[in-house]
């Protein structure tokens, strides 16, 4: 099956293209928002490929994987006038928990009978308001990076984009009384100067960019990871902590309740509960190594890339029928 799909966000992509088939992947000059193209710091096989808007108007296309709004009328356009949905099957995958007043927030999809919309959570499919269309969970799977966890430094990983931006979404008001219980490495783009705009020394928070295949090992120096988000979707950087056998300290909320189970770190709303936690990890280095490998059983269980790449075989083999 030839499947088209934007390269929008580069961790669930890398599970995708993991399946049986060929992935068609936009590539514009500029390689632009709507034009990624193959990542660079991700390993993608040789059945992704690049196409050119020119290249995409006559390409056999089997399947279009929508996750952006403006992709509807961008894909008709590329492909000649090819309407995902009408002409060619689709679904449109939603990574994201609703924003806005949460929960009356309607689907920009909702009420469609020509496409099956598929969320990431159950969480994310509870909170949307997607009216008669027909929507299904497939749940996030991680390509394994293996038990890498050491725990050496006695350090807290956290890893969020723009945490300057997105501010009280993912808790980044929070980080200041959880850095003075462990210090925080924090990871992700735009994370440049955080310790500044927190009003941190530097050894309480340092803050760097790193590609994945750089990011895993240095997460898993860390003694434990440190999820302060208050509402985002499911993170796959969590995912990937468990995976590599990182304790989780995390706040109680949105699918995180769900994907981590208590005997694998604590979840709390209370900050406070969340700061004991991570001191206790820095203090007992043996238990943060014992609930770590709790985590990773966990999340194999749940978030394995078998299962994930089975349930989406099955629902496009639906689609497309």
């Amino acid at each position: 099956m030839n499947i088209l799909l934007w390269h929008v966000h580069g961790s669930w992509t890398t599970a995708f293209v993991q399946g049986p088939h060929t992935y068609l992947v936009p590539v514009t000059p500029d390689r632009d928002a709507d034009g990624l193209g193959r990542a660079r710091t991700y390993t993608w096989p040789a059945t992704v490929r690049e196409l050119t808007p020119a290249q995409l108007r006559d390409a056999e296309v089997d399947l279009v994987v929508l996750q952006r709004p403006h992709e509807l009328q961008l894909a008709e356009r590329w492909l000649g006038g090819r309407r995902p949905g009408r002409d060619l099957p689709a679904v449109y995958l939603e990574h994201n928990a609703p924003d806005g007043d949460v929960p009356t927030t309607r689907h920009p999809f909702a009420d469609r009978d020509d496409l099956t919309l598929v969320h990431v959570t159950p969480f994310n499919r509870l909170f949307w308001d997607c009216g008669g269309t027909r929507t299904v969970v497939i749940e996030h799977g991680i390509v394994d990076p293996g038990h890498r966890y050491t725990g050496r430094l006695p350090r807290a990983a956290v890893v969020v984009n723009e945490p300057v931006r997105r501010a009280r979404c993912t808790g980044t008001d929070l980080l200041p009384e959880l850095a003075r219980a462990a210090p925080l490495d924090v990871f992700g783009m735009r994370t440049e100067g955080l310790a500044d705009h927190l009003g941190l020394p530097e050894e309480r928070c340092r803050s760097a960019d790193l590609p994945q295949g750089e990011l895993h090992p240095a997460m898993a120096e860390r003694r434990l990871y440190l999820h302060p988000v208050r509402w985002t979707s499911l993170g796959l950087a969590l995912l990937e902590a468990m995976h590599l056998g990182m304790p989780v300290v995390a706040l109680a909320t949105t699918e995180v309740v769900e994907a981590v189970p208590p005997d694998a770190g604590t979840l709390s709303t209370r900050p406070e509960v969340l700061a004991r936690a991570a001191r206790r990890y820095l203090e007992e280095p043996e238990a943060a190594a014992e609930d770590g490998a709790r985590a990773r059983q966990a999340a194999l269980e749940r978030y394995g890339l078998k299962r994930f790449l089975d349930d989406w075989e099955r629902l496009l083999t639906e689609v497309r029928s």
